[in-house]
């Protein structure tokens, strides 16, 4: 697993541990480990790092997942501290207790939309003018559950050396989903002239 966003990165050596199970050396559930590489030096980048971050059922080690996150800042890094400080409790709070684990799988996806949606209004409700990109990913044995906003990337390496991307890139110059979603809005789309100077990028 890689995420990478700017000059940050993220690996998880998930292939090594499919290659394992494909050759039949059975695992009930992978080791995970993380790392940290290339960090950028602009101060408003930031990760989350927990191959234990918690356990479906209080008290038992057997139901842990792991969190990993990026959290891409810019115009400061206000906003990407407060999402690496918030948005895995808000995860966590928008998430029923009590739940088995084809239960909790079902709906992580719904309670990480929640978060991101609190998460946001939060920051918003503190007057913070920066912002920041989020990649998401929880890791439960053998599924992973990736979710994001903005450009930050999650790839998946495959036992057999593919890769396959796990979000997309929230960009209008790239992403004609993002820009459709966006003009749904009544939002435009265009690009900018400064003072007679040539266009530039897209705005919304």
């Amino acid at each position: 697993m890689a995420m990478a966003a700017a000059e940050a990165s993220l690996t998880v050596p998930l292939g090594v541990l499919l290659r394992r199970e494909v050759t039949s050396e059975r695992m009930e559930r992978p080791d995970v480990l993380c790392g940290e590489a290339a960090r950028s030096r602009k101060g408003e980048d930031f990760t989350l790092l927990l191959a234990d971050a918690g356990h479906r059922v209080a008290g038992d080690p057997s139901t842990s997942f792991s969190v990993f996150a990026l959290f891409d800042g810019h115009n400061g890094s206000g906003a990407a501290i407060y999402a690496k400080n918030n948005l895995l409790n808000n995860v966590l709070r928008a998430t029923p207790s009590g739940l088995s684990r084809d239960e909790w799988l079902a709906v992580l996806p719904r309670s990480l939309v929640a978060a991101f949606v609190k998460t946001d209004k939060e920051l918003q409700a503190v007057a913070e003018t920066s912002g920041t990109t989020v990649t998401f990913v929880i890791i439960d044995e053998w599924v992973v559950t990736v979710a994001s906003v903005g450009d930050s990337r999650c790839i998946l390496e495959s036992a057999d050396g593919s890769l396959y991307h796990l979000s997309a890139d929230h960009r209008f110059d790239s992403n004609r989903d993002e820009v459709e979603r966006v003009t749904a809005c009544g939002s435009k789309v265009g690009q900018l002239n400064v003072v007679g100077g040539p266009e530039v990028g897209l705005f919304s």
